[in-house]
């Protein structure tokens, strides 16, 4: 159980984010929330999966692109809920083109957001975490921090140097309480991904075999991970049973990167 601590979840107003923040809620954490999307039903969401009261579960607008904001955002926790315990870095964009292609700015933001941002939460979090020898980072990659993809260059690469950061993280911290880890899922089902299907049934393909299309593409088991999957793993981690369990990259990919 995470009675007492206080959980940072970066993009949760939705999918994976919100996921993971309603399974830590269930385990007893203090939840800050942070995310553009509707920031009400997300707290309403974590706090009925917490048994908490609304006002106990905070959220903080930061965008992750902006230094400023994500300092700002971790002062606010650290006011607010005490001390960040739990840091779960999930905020991410996604853009398709090669290479050649690729608009500068959209790389800028992907590298910012899906990386550079994590390094900033995790450098103002830690020494928090050192002075009370207990934390958890848990960095949300992807499958695509082990494997590319055709034109998602930023993606791939931002998601790759997240594997990384994570494993220097954990040699860093390697004997305190503190550990890093890395999730590393390949098709989850959340609000983004679907559109992707409904994109494939418009066009007169069955739902069923939209999603098996999309699936068969790169994941052998033919089934979406569930953002609560991701959550128990996360909720993992946090346990005892984790406190061994340093800069690893766990794929939740249903073969994908077997293959």
């Amino acid at each position: 159980m995470l009675t007492g601590k206080t959980a940072l979840v970066t993009g949760s107003t939705s999918g994976i984010g919100l996921g993971i923040a309603q399974v830590l809620a269930r385990q007893g954490a203090r939840l800050v929330l942070n995310g553009f999307g509707d920031a009400e039903a997300a707290r309403k969401a974590v706090a009925e999966a917490g048994g908490h009261a609304v006002s106990e579960v905070l959220h903080h607008p930061a965008d992750m692109s902006r230094p400023g904001d994500i300092a700002d955002m971790m002062d606010f926790a650290a006011r607010e809920a005490g001390r960040v315990d739990i840091l779960v870095n999930n905020a991410g964009i996604q853009h398709v083109a090669a290479v050649e292609d690729f608009p500068v700015e959209k790389w800028d933001a992907i590298i910012a957001i899906n990386l550079s941002s994590a390094f900033h939460t995790t450098r103002l979090a830690l020494p928090a975490m050192r002075a009370a020898d207990w934390g958890r980072i848990v960095n949300i990659a992807s499958t695509h921090g082990l494997v590319a993809s055709a034109l998602k260059s930023a993606y791939v690469t931002a998601k790759h140097g997240l594997v990384g950061l994570t494993k220097t993280v954990a040699l860093e911290t390697a004997t305190t309480g503190v550990t890093c880890n890395a999730i590393c899922p390949g098709w989850v089902l959340t609000p983004l991904v679907q559109q992707q299907i409904d994109a494939r049934a418009a066009k007169g393909v069955p739902k069923e075999q939209a999603e098996r299309d999309l699936l068969g593409e790169k994941q052998p088991s033919l089934q979406f991970t569930t953002p609560e999957q991701l959550g128990e793993l996360a909720a993992f981690l946090c346990s005892p049973a984790g406190i061994n369990v340093r800069g690893v990259a766990w794929q939740v990919d249903g073969g994908w990167t077997a293959q």
